[in-house]
């Protein structure tokens, strides 16, 4: 335990912040970051790809089906390698590590948001979309102004959960040095030398504190949510009792 609290003392600020200010932003902040931002930039495209894979357009559909079934056909370690080799060639010049990882998240989670929200939209009552479409509304007005604001709604606990598994993903950027939290854990171990188990128990540590922190909230957004359905869900009317004097009668 001793060992531990010397580790963090003498090295948790590297673990935190890589070696800023001196040096570029690393660790936990980048860990953050980059699961942030792969989240924010991978939800519009999830959203398209959604809407293109339960589309009645077959040019639309195909594509969007193809797409879903090779990224999550592919372990992530392979797609990083593939955007890092490849993202050169295609744009003509040599890119970081953190912007290879970046685009790597974008799409590897944009496949897997596009099932939750297709999810999200089938799971919603039919009646929905035949109502929109029986005003006249076109189907793209049905899904943006009627089918998405629900089906997004009922999709946060999911969203919150992907999180997760994105800040766990990150931790795969390693292999093409990116100093996020798992690079400077191993920058740490090197310097220490006798105090792997310790370094990594610490690692691990840090990555439970932040699952379990998001997986709680989802399940309390989750209650919220169906809290709040079943507060609006409408109430059974009671029949008015029967006097006892027609009763008798």
């Amino acid at each position: 335990m001793e060992s531990i609290i010397s580790i963090l003392r003498d090295n948790g600020e590297m673990l935190l912040l890589g070696q800023y200010p001196h040096g570029p932003l690393g660790g936990l902040a980048i860990t953050l970051l980059l699961s942030a931002l792969g989240l924010v930039l991978a939800f519009p495209l999830g959203v398209a790809v959604a809407l293109a894979r339960i589309s009645p357009f077959r040019w639309l559909r195909s594509p969007a089906i193809g797409f879903i079934y090779l990224v999550r056909g592919v372990p992530l370690i392979m797609f990083i390698f593939w955007v890092y080799f490849f993202v050169p060639v295609l744009i003509g010049r040599p890119v970081s590590g953190f912007t290879t990882m970046l685009v790597t998240l974008v799409l590897y989670e944009a496949a897997y948001l596009a099932e939750i929200v297709r999810a999200g939209i089938e799971g919603l009552p039919k009646g929905q979309t035949e109502a929109a479409r029986a005003v006249g509304l076109t189907y793209m007005q049905t899904m943006v102004k009627v089918v998405l604001p629900q089906a997004l709604y009922n999709m946060i606990p999911s969203m919150i959960s992907q999180f997760v598994s994105i800040i766990k993903d990150t931790s795969l950027a390693y292999v093409i040095s990116v100093n996020e939290l798992t690079f400077a854990a191993n920058q740490v171990n090197t310097m220490l030398l006798t105090k792997p188990f310790q370094v990594f128990l610490i690692l691990a540590v840090v990555y439970f504190v932040l699952g379990f922190a998001l997986t709680s909230l989802a399940r309390h957004v989750e209650r919220r949510i169906s809290s709040k359905r079943a507060g609006t869900a409408p109430k059974p009317t009671k029949r008015p009792a029967v006097p006892q004097t027609v009763a008798a009668e």
